[in-house]
């Protein structure tokens, strides 16, 4: 039996999609990281960040934690800050839904709101983070888990990718991960490098993404790309790019739900459909993992919106109302050479 909710974080169910694509030649795995009980994978780097924090000395209990996200790290951090009686001050901004400032709200969090972009970049991203350090270098014994450039974001997907390991044994032929931080992908990559794993390491990124591309295209699903490229994303480790519109994270999520009956968050609609995308890629019998990053639930108003949907996209629920296995040929795929 474990002690308190953060012994319920990791070990997350691994199970066969079956239904998603049709007459699939290949086995496709979901690893379901939206079990975990903050919603999404991002407890684990939370944990592991404020854990080692109090373990070393960095975190005592005047410390207060300041971070970056309006998304899964914030709700994560949230939760690991309330269970151990922590300070949790939280840089969102505008665009951060109404149920994370509520989530956060009601986890004890200050919420710190950037209303503009930064004005060399462009990005929302660079302005929370310059708010950080701000806020970091006013306010004495404060610490910033600096998930982009911290190694404990990582290294704690060592033990997701052990996980999957030991559910599906070393035949674990492709990875498909998002990226964001790139702490997940990073860490299972590394994982893969060390014991020698023949895994392909598939980095899914969205269209827009400072991470794989400069291509210009409003991002509206969050937890997907990133404004900047982070230290995490390293080249070596990843074997393919495939870069997907937040349509078409709408399509995989919708098409989960209606195969598969999994209510997930949209970059888990952005994995499935990279699956798609690489399908004439990946040999027949191949295994084929896909990480869910975070639950549906917090997409309901938009992902799950119809409203939402035709006002961003227009008529579009005809793509989700008929087999994927059509949508194979719309693909762009890039090497990480």
């Amino acid at each position: 039996m474990g002690l308190g909710i953060i012994s319920a974080i990791g070990k997350t169910p691994l199970i066969q999609l079956s239904k998603f694509l049709e007459d699939s030649k290949f086995n496709i795995f979901a690893k379901l990281e939206f079990l975990n009980p903050g919603g999404s994978i991002k407890d684990r780097p939370a944990l592991n960040i404020i854990h080692c924090g109090l373990e070393t000395g960095q975190i005592d209990s005047n410390t207060v934690v300041i971070e970056s996200s309006s998304g899964n790290m914030a709700i994560g951090l949230a939760q690991a800050c309330s269970y151990f009686n922590l300070s949790f001050i939280c840089v969102v901004d505008s665009k951060t839904t109404t149920q994370n400032l509520q989530l956060l709200k009601l986890y004890g969090a200050k919420i710190d709101i950037i209303e503009q972009p930064d004005p060399v970049t462009g990005e929302f991203l660079q302005a929370r983070l310059n708010r950080v350090k701000t806020l970091c270098n006013l306010i004495p014994n404060s610490f910033w888990p600096n998930q982009y450039g911290n190694y404990l974001n990582p290294e704690v997907h060592h033990q997701t990718m052990d996980e999957i390991v030991r559910d599906l044994g070393e035949q674990v032929d492709y990875l498909f991960a998002a990226t964001s931080t790139c702490g997940t992908i990073r860490g299972c990559g590394e994982y893969c490098r060390t014991h020698n794993l023949k895994t392909k390491v598939i980095a899914v990124d969205a269209l827009g993404s400072k991470i794989s591309g400069n291509e210009q295209a409003e991002r509206l699903i969050p937890g997907l790309g990133a404004g900047i490229k982070p230290e995490h994303c390293k080249a070596e480790l990843i074997d393919k790019f495939v870069q997907v519109s937040s349509l078409d994270c709408v399509v995989g999520c919708r098409h989960l739900a209606r195969t598969e009956t999994i209510l997930a968050g949209g970059s888990a609609g952005g994995i499935a459909m990279a699956i798609s995308k690489m399908y004439s890629e990946i040999p027949a019998g191949s295994n084929c993992v896909a990480i869910l990053p975070d639950r549906g639930e917090r997409y309901l108003d938009t992902v799950y919106s119809d409203t939402w949907v035709r006002d961003k996209f227009g008529e579009v629920d005809n793509l989700w109302k008929q087999p994927i296995k059509v949508l194979h040929s719309n693909s762009l795929v890039m090497s990480s050479s």
